[in-house]
């Protein structure tokens, strides 16, 4: 799917509607150091082993894209959760 690369969309701080620009979001490099990382690690080792099956198939074949629009007045990014499809694309 293509989506528009700027567009004329509600600014929550500025508190109308201005021009914003598109951009896909994407998530950053996780920590191995994270809390959350720390205790899975304790949960797979040690006695009595991995917790829950590893994941091997998944079902679904497509993902749910995010959309950052980033407000051209002020620079807030608002985000916008997009459909289900294979490709996103920002028209140029």
């Amino acid at each position: 799917m293509k989506f528009v690369k700027e567009m004329n969309t509600f600014c929550p701080k500025c508190g109308k509607h201005t021009p914003h620009t598109a951009s896909i979001y994407k998530a950053g490099k996780q920590r191995a150091s994270a809390i959350g990382a720390r205790r899975h690690e304790e949960d797979v080792h040690g006695y009595g082993g991995q917790k829950f099956p590893k994941l091997v198939r998944t079902a679904k074949t497509t993902k749910k894209q995010i959309i950052k629009l980033k407000c051209k007045v002020c620079g807030k990014f608002v985000s916008r959760l997009g459909i289900r499809l294979r490709k996103l694309e920002i028209e140029q």
